[in-house]
C-alpha cells in the first residue's frame, strides 16, 4: 500500500514515528520542530507542519542560530536520546545554521537541520538567494554545512528521501557519530507529491548501544590501575551522555581514586563526594591541577582532552605518567598515546569496579589524606570568594555566583557558554546534581545561553533553569526572550553587566594586548576604547522584549532579586552590575597555563614581558608518546 503525500509531509510524518530506546526506556527521537519560514520552506515544510500539527509540535524562533542552540539544549538535557528539528528558508536563513551546527557537532550533541535549498529542477537560473559557482552547478550555500555536519544530503528527488532519512536517524542515535545532521531540501522537491510505502511511516525504534570493553583491553586497564600509586580520573562529558554518574561514584568510592572534571564533565560527582576534587586544567582548582601534575596514571572517562583540560600539554608533568582512556569513540580513546578502553562509559566503569573489587584494590591512605586536605583548603578559598563582608556594596562576579550558589538546590540547572563566567564557574560552582551544571565549552559560543535555556526548560519543565549571561553575550543574541515570553517558558536570566568582553580583556592584558578593543566604552583621543562606559541599558532592553526584570545594585538587592526570580512563573531577568576594579578581589587566578601565542617581536613593554613569560611556559610542554 502507498500513501500520496508531498516530500515535506512525508518527512514530518516519518519524524513523528521515530523513537529511541536505552536501558528499556523509550522516547520520541524528534520531540518538536523549530522554524522560521521564507520562500524556501513556507509552502513545503511550513504547510506540512500545520498539516500534521497533531503529531509534530512546532516552536516559532526569531533567529536561526538560536533555534539550533535551543534544540541542542533540549538534546543535552535529554541525554542525547531526544532532540528537535530546525527548518529554515534558503539563503541567509540556511547559512545562519552553520554556527549552531558546529556547536552541536563539536559537543557530540544530535540536532536535525532541514534548510530549504534552491530548485532542483532549475526553472530559472539563478533564483533568489542562489549562490552561482561557475565551476559547479550543484553547489548551494547549504554546502557550508557539510564540514560541520556528521551527515549531509541534498534530497533532489522524492524517492531519495527514504534512504537518506534512515541514514539521518542512524547518525542522530549513534553515540559515537552523533552531531548535526543536515537534509537540504530544494523548495520544489518539498512540495512535490509521491506515492510513499506505508512502511516508511511505521513506528521505528533506534536502540542506543552500550558496548562493553574488549576483554584484553579490560585486563590491561586493570593492571595499569593496580600498578599506579597516584592515579587520577578525568571525567568528561561522556560520563553524562552515558548516564554513568552512579557507576563513577561507585568506582571512586571503591578505589578512593580522586576524580577531577572537565567543563563538560563537571557534576559527574556531587561537589561534596569525598573523591570529587573539582575542575581540572586552565580553569580548574588548585587541588585537581596539583594532582594532575603528579599523577602517574590519568584515567580519562569520556573526555576529548582539549587544551583547557591538558593546560595546552603542560599539566601532566610526572615523567612516568601514562593515560588510560575509557571512551566509546576510538578516536578519543587513543589520544595521548593512551591505553584504549573502548566502551560505553557506564559499562566500562562497572566492569572496572567489578574487576578491581575482586582484588580489593584501593589507593594508599596517605594519598587520600593529602588530596582530602587540599580539597578542604580549596573550599575555604571558595567561601572567601563568595563572602560579601558588606551587603550594601556592588558585588564582584564571584559574589554574584556565590549568591546564586547559596539559593539553589539540586533541582536547579545553570547554563553558560562564554565570557569570564565559565572560568569562575568551573573553579567555584558546587554542583549538586548530575545535570545542574550545563556549560557549553566545546565551542564556547556567545549567544548560546538564552536559547539553550529554552530547550532545557522544554525538556525539564518542572525545573528552575538559569541562563547566566554577560553583557557581551547578551548583545549577541537576546532575541529568543521573545519566544520565552510568547510560549510562557519561565526561564530565569542572570544578566551580569561588566561593560565589555571581560574574559578577553583579561587575556589581552596577560598576552601584551593591553585590553585593546575589549571594553564597551567610548573611543579616547588615542584611538582606543578607554573613554566613559556606553550609556546602554540592557535591563530596559530585556524588559522591552517582554521579560520581567529585577534590578540589583548591591549584594543585598541581588540576594532578594534572585530569590524572587526563582519563585517566578514567568520569564524573569535579574540584572546586576559587578565591581570590576583592579583593587577588588575576584576568583582565584588560573591554576594552570593556556597557550595563546604572544607576539615574538614587539616594542611595547607589556608585549615584551608577556613574551618572556610565554617562552617559560612553552618550555614545559610535553608530547605524551
Amino acid at each position: 500500500m502507498t500513501i500520496r503525500l508531498t516530500v515535506a509531509q512525508a518527512l514530518v510524518r516519518f519524524l513523528a514515528a521515530q523513537y529511541t530506546e536505552r536501558d528499556g526506556a523509550r522516547q520520541r527521537l524528534i520531540g518538536a520542530t523549530w522554524g522560521i519560514f521564507g520562500h524556501g520552506n513556507v509552502a513545503g515544510l511550513g504547510q506540512a507542519l500545520i498539516e500534521y500539527a497533531d503529531v509534530m509540535p512546532y516552536h516559532q524562533g526569531r533567529n536561526e542560530q538560536s533555534m539550533v542552540h535551543a534544540a541542542v539544549g533540549y538534546a543535552r538535557q535529554s541525554n542525547r536520546l531526544s532532540t528537535h528539528a530546525v527548518t529554515t528558508s534558503i539563503g541567509p536563513g540556511a547559512t545562519n545554521l552553520v554556527t549552531g551546527a558546529a556547536l552541536a557537532t563539536i559537543n557530540h550533541l544530535p540536532v536535525l537541520l532541514l534548510p530549504g535549498d534552491v530548485f532542483a529542477t532549475r526553472p530559472a537560473d539563478p533564483v533568489l538567494q542562489q549562490l552561482e559557482v561557475p565551476y559547479a552547478g550543484d553547489v548551494s550555500v547549504n554546502d557550508t554545512l557539510r564540514p560541520v555536519s556528521k551527515y549531509f544530503d541534498r534530497i533532489t528527488r522524492p524517492e531519495a528521501l527514504i534512504p537518506s532519512a534512515l541514514q539521518a536517524m542512524r547518525v542522530l542515535t549513534d553515540p559515537v557519530e552523533t552531531g548535526a545532521v543536515t537534509l537540504a531540501l530544494p523548495q520544489d522537491v518539498q512540495a512535490e507529491g509521491f506515492d510513499w510505502p506505508e512502511e516508511f511511516f511505521a513506528e521505528r525504534v533506534w536502540t542506543v548501544r552500550r558496548p562493553g570493553a574488549d576483554p584484553a583491553e579490560l585486563a590491561e586497564a586493570v593492571r595499569a590501575i593496580r600498578a599506579a600509586a597516584r592515579p587520577l580520573v578525568v571525567a568528561g562529558g561522556g560520563v553524562h551522555h552515558s548516564r554513568a554518574e552512579e557507576a563513577l561514584a561507585e568506582f571512586a568510592s571503591a578505589t578512593r581514586i580522586p576524580v577531577a572534571s572537565t567543563q563538560a564533565g563537571k557534576g559527574s560527582l556531587r561537589y561534596d563526594h569525598p573523591q570529587d576534587v573539582g575542575g581540572i586544567g586552565h580553569t580548574g582548582t588548585a587541588t585537581a591541577d596539583e594532582l594532575a601534575r603528579t599523577a602517574d596514571l590519568v584515567i580519562g572517562v569520556g573526555t576529548r582532552y582539549t587544551d583547557f583540560t591538558t593546560a595546552s600539554g603542560t599539566l601532566f608533568q610526572n615523567p612516568d605518567v601514562r593515560f588510560l582512556n575509557l571512551n566509546i569513540a576510538p578516536f578519543d580513546g587513543h589520544k595521548l598515546a593512551g591505553l584504549p578502553l573502548i566502551a560505553d562509559a557506564r559499562s566500562g566503569l562497572e566492569e572496572l569496579t567489578e574487576r578491581l573489587g575482586m582484588h580489593g584494590h584501593r589507593v594508599a591512605d596517605a594519598y587520600v589524606r593529602a588530596y582530602t586536605e587540599d580539597k578542604e583548603r580549596w573550599e575555604q578559598r571558595v567561601d572567601a570568594c563568595f563572602e560579601a563582608r558588606e551587603a550594601d556594596v556592588r558585588p564582584t562576579q564571584p559574589q554574584v555566583i556565590g549568591a546564586l550558589d547559596a539559593l539553589v538546590d539540586e533541582s536547579d540547572i545553570i547554563i553558560n557558554a562564554a565570557g569570564s563566567l565559565p572560568g569562575d564557574l568551573h573553579k567555584l560552582w558546587r554542583a549538586r546534581s548530575a545535570d545542574q551544571y550545563h556549560l557549553e565549552y566545546g565551542y564556547s559560543c556567545m549567544g548560546y545561553e538564552i536559547p539553550a535555556a529554552l530547550g532545557v526548560k522544554l525538556a525539564a519543565p518542572e525545573r528552575n533553569v538559569w541562563a547566566l549571561v554577560g553583557d557581551g553575550t547578551y548583545l549577541m543574541m537576546p532575541t529568543e526572550i521573545v519566544t520565552a515570553v510568547q510560549e510562557g517558558i519561565a526561564i530565569k536570566m542572570l544578566l551580569v553587566q561588566n561593560h565589555g568582553y571581560a574574559s578577553i580583556g583579561g587575556l589581552s592584558e596577560s598576552v601584551g594586548g593591553e585590553r585593546f578593543g575589549t571594553a564597551y566604552r567610548f573611543p579616547s583621543e588615542e584611538g582606543t576604547y578607554t573613554g566613559a562606559p556606553l550609556p546602554v541599558d540592557l535591563a530596559a532592553n530585556a524588559a522591552s522584549l517582554g521579560m520581567r526584570v529585577l534590578r540589583a545594585t548591591t549584594v543585598r538587592d541581588l540576594r532578594a532579586a534572585l530569590a524572587e526570580a526563582r519563585d517566578a512563573d514567568t520569564p524573569t531577568c535579574v540584572y546586576v552590575e559587578t565591581e570590576t576594579s583592579d583593587t577588588v578581589s575576584g576568583a582565584p587566578e588560573a591554576q594552570a597555563w593556556w597557550d595563546v601565542p604572544v607576539a615574538e617581536t614587539a616594542t611595547r613593554p607589556s608585549a615584551v614581558k608577556a613574551r618572556e613569560l610565554y617562552e617559560r611556559h612553552v618550555s614545559t610542554r610535553r608530547r605524551h608518546l
